[in-house]
């Protein structure tokens, strides 16, 4: 299981979506579709997806939240080939940010939200060295504009396996972004690439929980760990939700979830599900006890 994992909020298309992506890419599969009853959001979806052999989950669970491309999601390609049809399957129906052409920093390149809104960055990775088939990228507006390179050096010291990759910052006449600030950044959380990027133009957007980040623990130890450290925001904890101090949303939750959900009986499942809506931070204890009782 990937330490992080990306979570996708939809009103209620998350099998349809969950379908389309692994469609769309090659290598790619939904995993499991579980769904929860008596929810405030009514019976919830959640859907397992291995997209390019990154995992994501995706949940239907009403209007509540909408993609915005705060954060959106990078996908490197070896030819202009694979962005052209990329670019085709996604775009269909979507919008496009940016026009699939030639760019300075890059020889084939596109930003567009997809008929679900959700955002991609489909580019040639002729220039750059991009490990990574996808990898989440974090757009700092409004009143976050200029704090991406605080934010990654907060991130790299919050996780044990950390590393801060190359920046590339602003430079003189490029207003209204200040000098200094990132134009692109990458670093490294537990093995997976995530890049960060600062805009002070009026982007009208900033990030919510339409996609978070989820910290999959093996303890209760580490998600009191992980919970004291990224939570800034108390009237945002709910259900193993969190806000960091620049607005992103985290869900710190525990490794042993995902098979009390999808193998558990109905029964257990409600269990589950009835005494994680009651938490702020996740009490592993408490979900194993409710899973196992008669």
């Amino acid at each position: 299981m990937q330490k992080i994992t990306t979570h996708l909020w939809f009103d209620t298309q998350a099998r349809e979506a969950g379908e389309f992506y692994a469609s769309t890419f090659g290598g790619s599969r939904v995993k499991s579709v579980t769904t929860l009853h008596n929810t405030p959001s009514g019976d919830v979806d959640v859907v397992a997806v291995d997209i390019a052999g990154h995992e994501f989950t995706l949940i239907s669970a009403g209007p509540l939240f909408k993609f915005n491309p705060s954060i959106s999601l990078l996908v490197a390609c070896k030819t202009k080939e694979e962005v052209d049809k990329l670019w085709g399957a996604l775009s269909k129906g979507g919008t496009a940010l940016m026009d699939l052409g030639e760019y300075p920093f890059s020889g084939r390149y596109g930003w567009v939200q997809d008929r679900y809104g959700l955002s991609w960055q489909v580019m040639l990775a002729d220039v750059h060295a991009l490990t990574q088939k996808i990898t989440p990228v974090l757009m700092f507006t409004e009143k976050q504009a200029g704090h991406a390179e605080e934010a990654m050096r907060f991130y790299t010291s919050v996780f044990h396996d950390a590393k801060a990759g190359d920046t590339m910052r602003y430079g003189p006449g490029e207003e209204p972004d200040k000098e200094g600030t990132v134009k692109w950044g990458q670093f490294q959380l537990e093995g997976q690439q995530f890049s960060a990027m600062d805009s002070a133009r009026a982007q009208g957007f900033a990030f919510n929980e339409a996609i978070s980040l989820m910290v999959n623990c093996e303890t209760q130890e580490e998600i009191d760990y992980y919970w004291e450290r990224l939570s800034a925001d108390p009237k945002s904890e709910q259900c193993g939700w969190l806000k960091d101090k620049y607005g992103v949303s985290w869900q710190v939750t525990s490794t042993e979830m995902p098979e009390m959900l999808t193998r558990g009986t109905p029964q257990q499942i409600a269990r589950v599900t009835e005494a994680f809506l009651k938490m702020k931070k996740f009490d592993v204890a408490k979900l194993r006890e409710v899973y196992a009782a008669a």
